[in-house]
């Protein structure tokens, strides 16, 4: 039986690896959840998300993985030992994603529950191009600016790991001091996407939604170039009552 903690986040990462989403393929993309204060679920290294069962997921306690991020372990070989070594079940076989840092980062800094990371092919085309900071830092339409937030956190491309945990942090850390509030969205030069949410829900809405304003920004780029709303609209939808109260319904169940 699939415990109860884990469930949602097995859903939720089977339907980021549907093959129709175009997010992932073979051992691409990670998930994780929130178990309680002292660990969290991670998807496991080289497991598939399209299929992956309860047994592709591995318990970490998140103290040891946090004080990587300030006390530096040194070489990839003893980052990896800490990682083994903070599983909540030592006797199983499967280890973290080399990914474990940010996704511990994410759930303790940002206080949320569920933390989905793929590598969308209509995000990349742009992440990939000269025009990454230009798509991450500016909103084109009202639902973008809703769901995906006023902007999202921009990381240049950096090595995958401690390194990139470090730099994501920075990021959200810079972004809390402009918002006041997490962000939704991380967007990593040359690599893929992070979405952040309080449920299941709310990360593949965040994430499809994501996708949409990339399939636009890209549209738009190849006929003229996109047109952004001015960030005085931008926070004047993202903070409308109206808007605040849409947002909150759809933490809890997917717009058809």
């Amino acid at each position: 039986m699939v415990a109860s903690s884990l469930l949602p986040l097995l859903d939720m990462t089977r339907t980021l690896g549907q093959p129709d989403n175009d997010y992932v393929i073979i051992g691409e993309g990670n998930t994780s959840a929130r178990i309680d204060e002292q660990s969290f679920w991670v998807k496991a290294s080289g497991q598939q998300m399209h299929n992956i069962s309860e047994s592709g997921f591995v318990a970490v306690r998140f103290e040891p993985i946090l004080d990587m991020l300030d006390k530096s372990p040194g070489d990839l070989a003893a980052q990896k030992a800490i990682m083994n070594a903070a599983k909540v079940d030592p006797s199983v076989t499967v280890t973290p994603s080399v990914e474990v840092t940010f996704h511990a980062m994410l759930l303790h800094e940002c206080e949320v529950k569920y933390v989905g990371h793929t590598h969308a092919v209509y995000v990349n085309q742009i992440l990939c191009s000269a025009r990454a900071r230009d798509f991450a830092l500016n909103r084109m339409f009202p639902d973008e600016a809703v769901l995906c937030g006023p902007e999202s956190v921009f990381v240049p491309y950096i090595d995958p790991g401690l390194p990139l945990a470090l730099a994501i942090r920075d990021g959200v850390w810079r972004y809390m001091d402009s918002w006041g509030e997490a962000p939704k969205v991380i967007l990593m030069a040359n690599h893929g996407v992070i979405t952040l949410g309080q449920s299941p829900t709310e990360v593949l809405n965040v994430m499809a939604m994501c996708v949409k304003a990339a399939r636009t920004f890209a549209g738009a780029a190849a006929i003229g170039g996109p047109v952004f709303m001015s960030p005085e609209d931008v926070r004047h939808i993202y903070k409308r009552p109206d808007e605040i109260y849409r947002r909150k319904q759809f933490v809890e169940k997917r717009e058809s």
